[in-house]
């Protein structure tokens, strides 16, 4: 990947919907150049997918929690596995350090959430937990 074809990503990134014609236009290339750069990083597998963003409206509320999870390392790869089954469980990093696993989790009730990190915490393998509440955004650009 060059430059120009991170360029398109970002592109991309901000409106999977825009023409090929009008991101062209914006970063000064040719319209096939950006077809092609596309078609090419779908092919190699750069670009994966496309998928929607919906909007949480105000009357849909949420809590989200952020759970560090410390677990025999033998056991991960199951506990990741048993983890894709929690819809509540939106992202699951690897991370270094006293723990293991960082999870975001998100659900209309704060119960909701306190019934997951208990069920988390019988997981086997699963060595501690330790949960934060997340109170707000102030950086979010996913």
């Amino acid at each position: 990947m060059d430059q120009l074809d991170r360029r398109i990503i970002a592109a991309l990134q901000h409106n999977a919907r825009d023409s090929t014609t009008r991101i062209a236009n914006t970063l000064g290339v040719a319209r096939t150049t950006v077809h092609e750069r596309i078609n090419r990083m779908e092919e190699r597998g750069v670009i994966a997918g496309y998928s929607v963003v919906l909007r949480e409206t105000e009357d849909t509320p949420r809590v989200q929690i952020i759970v560090l999870l410390e677990v025999q390392q033998k056991e991960t790869t199951r506990i990741i596995k048993r983890l894709e089954a929690y819809p509540e469980v939106k992202l699951c990093l690897s991370i270094n350090g006293e723990f293991d696993l960082l999870l975001s989790a998100d659900a209309p009730r704060i119960e909701d959430l306190d019934i997951l990190v208990d069920e988390l915490a019988r997981v086997p393998g699963v060595l501690r937990t330790n949960t934060s509440v997340v109170f707000g955004r102030k950086i979010d650009r996913n």
